[in-house]
């Protein structure tokens, strides 16, 4: 019997290990046909994931409808509040109190990914960050994105802001479909600010045949993210990929899935953006080992639920965000709004978290040089640096 355990003590730490490592080594990703949302690839598309700051291609959509609605131009200005000046990294390093145009704003959130200017046009059109996301997510919910839920403009770590690979694919699509005028800016490779020329971060955008544009995301929880679009011989599509173990390594798997999908190389899914079924979203991964508040998948039992990432069931979204949100940030909830929901009292399905999600192997296929190997990540705490 001794021996017995020993074994098991010994075997037990080896496979947490391995099946932590296996976890690490999956993402996920989709790519679509532009112009008539057709499926052409996808694995893991429908596996609720952490978007990181492709949240701000959501929060350039309904910035395109005010614009689009003449609730406001681009020219106006807007004025930086406290909360939006002490955003942290990416940021353009606005001060409480500086005005910045609607238009060096959006080209802030697509070329720089910046935490400061997002916030400066979530409370521009919603008053607070908290009304703009709740409009977020209710304009996620009209698009079809019934699998994503939005708490901040940013993209900035929380529990309950959650995506899918399928419902990014929707908002890239319907942004580019829906605002044919503004899309363009997401092909900026530079804009001017206070007289300097601040480049885009986004490789794939700036080096890649045909592409178009769109977004770069990264946070532990969610890993390195992509929303890319690109055209060539008269074709044009979006893929998406989450998840990427570094940034090389996104922009590598989005290489892949467009050098593929450009050769027809894949086998027709017959599936369509719209009709394919997203139901079963699951609870995100934690992608990588870095950050302070890294939840375990494998840890099971009522001490440890609340470390682990949070699924919020279809019908729960509305509910949960038409109440006041501001009060999760008081000591007593409950006693400000009697209607307060606090997210643990929200009975959830289990889902399995490693076991949905499949290894996705692909070639390495690579035009965009990286500056040498990457570095191992930090143990510190990260925000978003896309």
């Amino acid at each position: 019997m001794n021996t017995a355990k020993k074994i098991l003590f010994i075997l037990i730490p080896a496979w947490l290990l391995l099946t932590t490592q296996i976890s690490y080594g999956q993402h996920a990703e989709i790519i679509i046909n532009a112009e008539n949302g057709n499926v052409i690839h996808e694995a893991n598309a429908t596996h609720s994931w952490f978007p990181a700051s492709l949240t701000k291609v959501m929060t350039l959509h309904v910035t395109f409808e005010a614009l689009k609605a003449n609730q406001i131009h681009l020219h106006d200005t807007l004025r930086t509040s406290s909360h939006a000046a002490r955003q942290p990294n990416s940021k353009l390093g606005l001060r409480t109190g500086e005005l910045i145009t609607v238009r060096d704003a959006i080209l802030a959130l697509i070329t720089r990914s910046a935490n400061d200017a997002a916030v400066v046009l979530a409370e521009g059109l919603g008053g607070t960050e908290e009304n703009f996301a709740v409009k977020m997510t209710e304009t996620a919910h009209k698009l079809g994105m019934y699998n994503s839920h939005f708490m901040n403009a940013t993209g900035l770590p929380n529990q309950w802001q959650v995506t899918t690979a399928h419902d990014l694919a929707i908002l890239a699509w319907k942004t580019q479909r829906n605002f044919p005028e503004y899309y363009p800016y997401f092909g900026s490779h530079s804009f001017l600010f206070k007289g300097r020329e601040l480049h885009a971060i986004n490789k794939f955008t700036n080096t890649y045949p045909g592409a178009e544009g769109m977004k770069t995301g990264f946070t532990c929880g969610s890993g390195y993210n992509l929303i890319s679009s690109a055209s060539q011989n008269g074709k044009r599509l979006i893929g998406v990929v989450l998840g990427g173990m570094t940034s090389p390594e996104r922009y590598q798997f989005m290489i892949n899935m467009m050098n593929n999908a450009f050769a027809n190389k894949y086998v027709s899914s017959g599936l369509n953006i719209n009709t394919m079924s997203n139901n079963d979203a699951g609870i995100p991964p934690y992608q990588l080992g870095c950050g302070n508040v890294a939840p375990n998948p494998f840890k099971t039992g009522v001490d440890t639920i609340n470390e682990r990432p949070v699924y919020i069931p279809r019908q729960a979204h509305a509910k949960r965000h038409k109440v006041a949100i501001k009060a999760e940030k008081h000591d007593n909830p409950a006693a400000i709004n009697k209607n307060y929901i606090h997210p643990k009292s929200i009975k959830t399905p289990v889902h399995p978290v490693v076991k949905k999600i499949k290894p996705v192997t692909n070639a390495k296929v690579s035009k965009i040089p990286s500056k040498g190997v990457a570095k191992p990540h930090s143990t510190k705490p990260h925000f978003h640096q896309s």
